[in-house]
């Protein structure tokens, strides 16, 4: 019941932190089915294209060893010398091949998820051996799929060799007072249909097993609100994810400022290090403060301000204070009021000349 409760309760997709810790446990998606896939197909393609090197490679050192064999020395050495000859002309005949194998086997991993590394599984875990988890696993979802695709695998290689056989079934029976050699190419053109087809349907099998299996593994690693707001709780606590999350407020107030600037009606300098842009129309209570700065920030509310024609008073004092007492999107301080309502005079001042010499 508690489980039961469990997975109830986890209804909000993973984090990707919570999908990276899955991975580093060694929790991944994966199909077995998928890794089947690749072998057989490697070895499909090494029979087709690797079946006469290998079979030469191996057929003339033996072929050798038999014609000469009354020169073969029994003693140690010459016996010791004779089985690494063999080993060597075995090993160069199909070592291309087994890499090949190799490389089918870890590209069936790759595919479905990138490199694991973790002894999570090595550890000693009580559900592997108790009774309750077992049965859970005996006669659960999942055993109820893998034994729903062996019933379909079995069906359909009875049907393959099938198709494939059936119209061949005089041939074959006609083979058997044949000399060996002679059928050697009938059969390798055969196994190679059969297995060419049955590389054909267990792609199926594998790619619907990998979604359900994707599937599986993506409800398990499902999240509670409640896991959620613990992990959301820790990332806030990790210095490197706040300074991130401030440079990221950083980055998008002084977007938002620099924007705001040509809104502005004047902007109060010290002249060098400290830059407030105010804005004021008839009938606001009072200026706002709609971008503020030092250095660069300052430096480049001065160059917006020029590209827009926006009057930069120097007032070393006011610029200061109110870089001190004023936020973002707040109406300046009370004590302030008088000395910029002076600024906004003599700025509205300035504009109505200036309209007036227009006309």
């Amino acid at each position: 019941m508690a489980d039961e409760n469990d997975a109830a309760e986890k209804t909000e997709d993973p984090t990707q932190k919570r999908l990276d810790d899955a991975h580093d446990r060694g929790d991944v998606a994966k199909s077995q089915e998928v890794n089947t896939w690749f072998m057989i197909a490697g070895a499909t393609l090494v029979l087709s294209t690797f079946s006469g090197s290998i079979g030469g490679g191996i057929l003339l050192p033996l072929r050798s060893l038999v014609a000469n064999s009354w020169m073969i020395h029994a003693d140690g050495p010459s016996l010791l010398a004779l089985a690494q000859s063999l080993g060597m002309a075995v090993i160069a005949a199909i070592g291309v091949p087994l890499l090949l194998l190799m490389i089918a086997a870890v590209a069936g991993n790759m595919v479905q998820h990138r490199l694991v590394w973790s002894g999570e599984s090595l550890k000693p875990k009580l559900s592997k051996i108790s009774p309750l988890a077992g049965a859970k696993r005996l006669f659960g979802k999942q055993a109820a799929v893998n034994f729903a695709k062996g019933i379909f695998k079995l069906a359909a290689l009875g049907a393959v060799m099938t198709a494939i056989l059936w119209p061949e079934r005089h041939r074959l029976d006609a083979m058997v007072r044949f000399d060996p050699a002679s059928i050697l190419g009938t059969t390798i053109t055969l196994i190679l249909q059969l297995m060419g087809a049955v590389v054909a349907m267990l792609a199926l099998v594998a790619i619907a097993d990998y979604f359900f299996q994707y599937r599986q593994w993506f409800e398990r690693q499902k999240m509670s609100l409640r896991e959620m707001k613990e992990e959301f709780k820790q990332s806030e606590g990790d210095p490197h994810v706040k300074g991130r999350i401030r440079q990221l407020r950083h980055a998008r107030m002084k977007k938002r400022m620099m924007a705001a600037v040509p809104k502005a009606s004047v902007i109060i300098t010290n002249p060098t290090h400290y830059a407030v842009a105010l804005s004021y129309e008839r009938g606001m209570s009072a200026p706002i403060c709609v971008a503020k700065g030092v250095d660069i920030i300052a430096l480049k509310i001065r160059e917006v301000a020029k590209a827009h024609d926006i009057p930069i008073v120097e007032n070393v004092a006011l610029a200061r204070a109110l870089h001190a007492t004023v936020e973002i999107d707040d109406e300046i301080p009370v004590e302030h009021y008088h000395a910029v309502a002076e600024i906004i005079g003599y700025v509205m001042g300035l504009k109505r000349g200036l309209s007036g010499r227009r006309v």
